[in-house]
């Protein structure tokens, strides 16, 4: 499945049910019980490229705050308000900006300027070349998903459904979108995908919708999930993922509802098939590997979407979306823990101990195979795997 060129540069690309559910929960409260480390005969081991702190990372909230991979440069906050740029091939770092305040979201960034969004409700733009404040937006309320820009275009979406669209060179709001969404959430959300014509957002309602880029007006909206049930929780289908971008398509997943492909252009279904995730699923190897809401990892054909294997011994491990590298994947787990399966069969070849406050958010790959990870505690490294012989 490859990607376009044409689309793809148009986007400047579990915890347990009661965990994500309830926003006062931990993330280590669950009503399910996780399955035990596993025990494994270790064939690929890690090898450390560079590592740093971040602040003190996610600082014991339940956030979403994930590393910006940019090629030569790498971009990483923290909770407490600390925000770095480093060079991705050491570690070097390039500049660092402490904000004194606290972040919910970010960085997002397009070629000259990164986005966050404070606990405050604002959203700060900075320099991408030496971190300065270049404006401040007020915001209506929390945001907990990056903002995201193509570059003339900001793009914030709040907890409590809403899409707006700010001036990128000043802050100006332009526009905003209002959607309805269920009174019980997850303390998570999708960032938008920002296009150069389009916007796509996903929804609480289980909805993903395009905006224009120039009005936010709706252009098509595709269900992902719908609620059923009796109860709030019974009728929970956020999608908490960003969707993937496949030539002029989106695949998507939400949680108690679907995997699905979407034309880009009209927004019709082109296959789909029920699923439970908090994540979208990985591309690789011709196939499409996706994270369970109950923590079981999953190999699907790409061409017909045949299962191949499914990994059950993370089960209500909160695992996170697998990262691709090679013939292997590999997720975090909320003890912070790294696995590596096979992409093959979906054996478990390796395990190691990162970050003791947990992973939450995903493994990123960079462009040489080595693996991008950032811890709840605010380690921050880059890893490559060594086959052991």
């Amino acid at each position: 499945m490859p990607v376009s060129r044409s689309i793809r540069s148009g986007f400047l690309a579990a915890a347990s049910i009661a965990a994500m559910a309830l926003a006062g929960c931990s993330t280590t409260d669950t009503f399910e019980q996780p399955a035990p480390l596993p025990e494994i005969d270790e064939r690929v081991e890690f090898d450390r490229v560079w590592s740093m702190s971040v602040g003190d990372g996610h600082d014991g909230e339940f956030l979403h705050m994930a590393p910006l991979y940019a090629g030569d440069t790498l971009y990483a906050a923290s909770a407490d308000g600390e925000v770095v740029a480093v060079q991705s091939e050491n570690g070097e770092l390039i500049w660092e900006q402490d904000l004194d305040e606290r972040l919910f979201a970010g960085p997002g960034a397009d070629a000259r300027q990164l986005y966050l969004a404070s606990r405050n409700a604002e959203l700060i733009a900075l320099s991408s070349e030496d971190g300065s404040e270049q404006w401040r937006a007020s915001l209506p309320t929390e945001v907990v998903a990056a903002p995201q820009s193509n570059g003339s275009l900001v793009v914030a979406q709040t907890t409590d459904g809403r899409v707006i669209g700010f001036d990128a060179g000043n802050g100006d709001q332009l526009w905003q979108y209002d959607a309805q969404v269920p009174v019980l959430t997850m303390r998570t959300g999708a960032a938008p995908l920002v296009g150069g014509d389009v916007v796509i957002a996903s929804f609480a309602n289980g909805r993903v919708i395009a905006l224009t880029a120039a009005a936010g007006q709706p252009v098509w909206q595709y269900e992902v999930g719908q609620p059923q049930g009796r109860t709030e929780l019974e009728r929970l289908v956020d999608i908490g993922g960003q969707p993937l971008v496949l030539d002029s398509a989106i695949m998507v997943a939400g949680y108690q509802g679907k995997l699905a492909l979407v034309d880009i252009p009209s927004g019709q279904e082109i296959w789909s098939k029920p699923a439970s995730s908090f994540y979208s699923p990985a591309i690789g190897n011709g196939n499409i590997y996706l994270a369970s809401a109950n923590g079981d990892i999953q190999a699907l054909r790409g061409n017909d979407r045949r299962e191949l294997w499914v990994q059950d011994q993370l089960s209500w491990r909160q695992v996170t979306r697998p990262a691709v590298s090679g013939d292997y994947l590999v997720v975090g787990d909320f003890e912070g823990y790294l696995h590596v399966l096979s992409a093959e069969d979906g054996s478990l070849q390796g395990q190691v101990k990162f970050d003791s406050e947990g992973i939450r958010v995903p493994i990123q790959v960079t462009r040489d195979g080595n693996l991008l990870v950032y811890g709840n505690g605010g380690k921050l490294s880059v890893l490559r795997l060594e086959q052991d012989d």
